[in-house]
């Protein structure tokens, strides 16, 4: 896997969680240096999946990357739990807090790393504003909520809009992908300019999860 210009960050969303602690075992064993965890609250979104205290009891059970992604209402109530949970990156939409230059100044001054999320229907310029501050911004390319859901063909050129602006401005956000990632869609995104691609359902129905890692990076080397 010699191209490392994009990181995978699986979701545990699409795993099993009574056997946790083992799937993030094969999520190092495959080279992935991230683990992408949804926490939703049933409002922002209609899902409910875990709080910051699953993120602290398998923190110390892993040396991988937290990259948290919260679909919370009003986020800044929330978030310094997830930092103290264990969390390296957390992420939120700017559409469920009015105060996200306060979340993004939380998680920044916690010395971690922040992300904004942009559903499929949301503008570039709705987060224009804090393009020079934040680490990453992930573009949601499904509904966010339900996993297994088919990869919105139109977020590819959000992709290549939002590189663009990074490349003009010489800003230094990653630019990361959400929803319906799998081996075609992969490539897809990374042409695009996408730096992070999280990898839900293609990655935890694949049986070899090794074999299927290094295949997309030697599909990446040919682009």
């Amino acid at each position: 896997m010699s191209n490392k210009e994009l990181q995978i960050s699986p979701s545990i969303f699409s795993s099993n969680f009574s056997d946790i602690i083992n799937t993030l075992r094969v999520i190092e064993d495959c080279g992935c240096n991230y683990v992408h965890l949804d926490v939703m609250d049933g409002l922002y979104v209609p899902n409910i999946t875990f709080g910051s205290k699953f993120i602290c009891d398998i923190r110390e059970k892993s040396d991988l990357i937290f990259d948290t992604h919260l679909m919370v209402i009003n986020p800044e109530n929330h978030i310094q739990n997830f930092l103290d949970a264990g969390s390296d990156i957390i992420t939120i939409h700017q559409e469920s807090t009015k105060h996200l230059y306060k979340c993004i100044d939380m998680i920044k001054n916690n010395n971690k790393e922040c992300g904004v999320a942009l559903n499929p229907g949301s503008s570039i310029s709705s987060i224009m504003p804090v393009l020079n501050v934040v680490d990453y911004v992930l573009v949601m390319c499904v509904n966010p909520g339900w996993s297994g859901q088919q990869f919105i063909p139109s977020m590819v050129n959000k992709i290549k809009e939002l590189s663009q602006i990074k490349s003009e401005n010489q800003y230094s956000f990653q630019i990361s992908v959400d929803g319906g990632i799998n081996r075609k869609t992969i490539l897809d995104v990374y042409d695009a300019g996408a730096n992070l691609a999280v990898m839900g359902a293609a990655f935890f129905s694949e049986y070899d999860k090794y074999s299927l890692i290094n295949d997309i990076y030697s599909s990446l080397e040919d682009l």
